[in-house]
């Protein structure tokens, strides 16, 4: 088997395929893409993925894109080692609806404080000119980006954003209650778990920590993802935004000081 993975190192998406293929053992060559250079869009990756996004896997020719469908399709094809399924159906259909909530819910709004902490400067680096035609060579972004613009969301945006994520950690908090822990359908890691992983990650990195304080079962979590060993392999140097970003960096160092 030839696995090739392509994917960017603060990819939140890229970050749960990681993660499962480092659980599984499966060997894998990684290509790093560049997303603020464009390697996402140029023609030998879109080829491969016609969205121009993150990640891609291709097993021995055979295009898989989207995260989910990714840790579904190694489910099927490798779930022997490391099964992160459930083989109920009912708990099938459980762990599916979880993870449709979280890529709808907390996903999905993390990219908003994301993008005005860490990416913004970046934007505003750009001609109006250069801005527009970044957005309209991202099909799966550009209304996304359009309506950031290169002076970042609104309050009621942020407002809103943080207000999905506080939903997502207490979903998370309730999973963990309902089924026992120490993962989110019980005694066994599975997708849901994967699927929630790197926006707890990503929040704690751009201090948003604070949202799950009085919930230590959340914490607890956390604490065992970060204990096993796929997880270091996973977020190796240059996964988080904090060690790309100086200033998110010092911004970190300034409210632990201060906590």
């Amino acid at each position: 088997m030839t696995l090739t993975l392509y994917n960017a190192p603060q990819s939140t998406c890229s970050q749960r395929v990681r993660f499962a293929l480092h659980a599984k053992g499966l060997p894998f060559d990684e290509h790093k893409l560049d997303l603020f250079s464009g390697d996402q869009l140029k023609p030998e990756y879109l080829a491969i993925n016609p969205n121009g996004v993150v990640p891609s896997i291709v097993n021995d020719g055979d295009i898989v894109i989207d995260s989910a469908v990714i840790l579904e399709y190694l489910e099927d094809t490798h779930g022997d080692v490391a099964p992160m399924r459930p083989t109920d159906p009912v708990k099938v259909a459980t762990m599916r609806a979880m993870m449709r909530f979280i890529d709808e819910i907390p996903a999905g709004a993390i990219r908003i404080p994301s993008y005005n902490i860490a990416f913004l400067p970046h934007f505003q680096s750009m001609t109006a000119e250069e801005f527009e035609a970044l957005c309209d060579s991202k099909p799966l972004r550009r209304e996304f980006l359009k309506k950031m613009g290169r002076t970042g969301f609104p309050k009621a945006d942020m407002d809103e954003a943080l207000g999905r994520l506080q939903r997502g950690v207490n979903r998370l908090n309730g999973w963990l209650g309902q089924y026992g822990g120490p993962w989110i359908m019980g005694q066994d890691i599975s997708l849901a778990d994967l699927a929630m992983m790197p926006i707890i990650v990503r929040m704690d990195d751009i201090n948003l920590g604070y949202m799950w304080d009085t919930l230590p079962a959340v914490q607890a979590w956390f604490d065992a993802i970060q204990a096993r060993p796929e997880y270091e392999q996973t977020y190796y140097h240059g996964s988080l935004l904090t060690q790309k970003y100086p200033h998110l960096a010092n911004l970190k160092k300034s409210q632990v000081s201060l906590a």
